[in-house]
């Protein structure tokens, strides 16, 4: 019989129970964290380019506000659902508190299909969208940040909305924005710089370098894109990738430049003559040192995890191992970077970025990068402290990281009644 679908939400709530046990969460907090603080459901009548009306749902969800605002992306999917919402904005309070800057958790999603929207289409959606949900984003209630089927141009739409509320400007609402309207360099490629920087981390714990090591990457969006080129430009050899089309391979390393100027005219790895086609189910089992997961949640299934050789995953998505997969790596000896450390570059130079609008104060890109290397080396290393001394696996000893900071922060402020 065929699993049913894993509920994102409850795998969270997995993760969460496992560490709070180990930890020994106080059992008030506990409840807390298990939900969010808001949930907002909002209906978006958006004019279509034909001449009718569609209503969209949008949803916007705050899961914890203790260590600062709610920080979180705009998702634009046509398989969005409360629930993934309500997951992707508990791992951003753990992902904040890993990497250790001072937000909260926050996400955000609009069930759509944003390739069958207009540029117009898009555009009125996000305005009705944010000018519903104004309420409680600021920047310093709720800072959103572009995700998937959202952009830098997303983000400056979310910007003039809610400055034309406001009647003021705020920079430090959004983040993800265009550098003319104060977004950060280095902003673009950050996640994919994450993913990099946790993969050498993890290599150097193997004792072994990241120059020569062969990686395979799933999902060749923003991030899987850029982990991609920038693994590359450190020496690792790229031998298969995939995106929702389809997947390639060739064991002799792909060259990259020229896969990515294809991938920038037909829209997808498919179809690309440096490389062979292969089964994208396969890329996960193939042959590497590296596999990084950056397409979607729950890839790596009981069902699959067995099958998995590489030495290292490195998890670029959100939530792409299910909590049933975790005991089968780690009985393995697979190492998991777990996302909420190794896809924490994006948060963190959105982090820089709330900064640099606030103090009017922009930095060079030299300067994001090497704070950014800075701030994911500390995270790393810390997470793998907390792994040691509780003596379970990475993913676990993230979550107790995290729930250690939000914890004595709460106890700190107490509860208000």
């Amino acid at each position: 019989m065929p699993h049913a679908p894993i509920n994102p939400y409850e795998s969270m709530q997995a993760s969460l129970r496992v560490a709070s046990e180990l930890y020994g969460l106080d059992d008030a907090l506990f409840k807390v964290f298990m939900a969010p603080t808001r949930s907002m459901i909002v209906s978006l009548p958006v004019l279509m380019d034909n001449g009718q009306w569609e209503v969209f749902t949008g949803y916007r969800v705050q899961h914890n506000l203790t260590r600062g605002p709610a920080k979180g992306g705009i998702r634009y999917d046509i398989n969005v659902t409360l629930d993934e919402v309500k997951a992707m904005a508990a791992w951003m309070t753990w992902k904040t508190a890993v990497v250790d800057v001072p937000f909260g958790g926050g996400k955000g999603g609009i069930v759509c299909d944003p390739n069958r929207l207009s540029m117009g289409e898009k555009e009125r959606l996000t305005r009705r969208y944010i000018a519903e949900i104004m309420d409680i984003i600021g920047p310093d209630r709720d800072v959103p940040a572009q995700d998937m089927g959202t952009d830098a141009q997303t983000m400056a739409w979310v910007l003039d909305t809610y400055n034309m509320h406001v009647r003021r400007t705020e920079n430090a609402v959004v983040t993800g924005k265009p550098l003319s309207l104060g977004g950060s360099l280095g902003r673009n490629e950050a996640t994919g710089r994450g993913v990099l920087i946790t993969a050498r981390e993890a290599m150097q714990r193997l004792g072994k370098p990241l120059a020569g090591a062969t990686v395979a990457v799933q999902g060749f969006g923003n991030v899987g894109s850029q982990a991609t080129r920038l693994l590359h430009e450190a020496g690792a050899r790229i031998v298969a990738v995939s995106d929702s089309r389809g997947a390639i391979k060739n064991d002799r390393g792909l060259d990259i430049h020229a896969l990515l100027k294809h991938v920038s005219e037909a829209k997808t790895v498919t179809g690309f003559k440096g490389a062979e086609a292969m089964d994208p189910a396969a890329l996960l089992t193939h042959q590497v040192d590296i596999l990084v997961p950056a397409a979607t949640e729950n890839q790596i299934t009981e069902d699959n995890a067995p099958k998995i050789r590489a030495k290292i995953i490195v998890e670029g998505a959100n939530g792409p191992t299910a909590p049933e997969a975790d005991p089968i790596l780690q009985e393995n000896g697979i190492l998991v970077v777990p996302d909420i450390l190794a896809n924490a570059g994006g948060v963190t130079v959105s982090y820089f970025e709330w900064v640099q609008n606030r103090q009017g104060f922009y930095w060079r890109e030299r300067e994001v990068n090497e704070r950014l290397v800075d701030y994911m080396t500390h995270a790393f290393q810390a997470t793998f402290a907390t792994t040691d001394k509780y003596k379970t696996n990475p993913r676990i000893g993230a979550y107790i990281l995290a729930l250690d900071r939000v914890a004595q922060a709460m106890k700190y402020r107490g509860f208000y009644a």
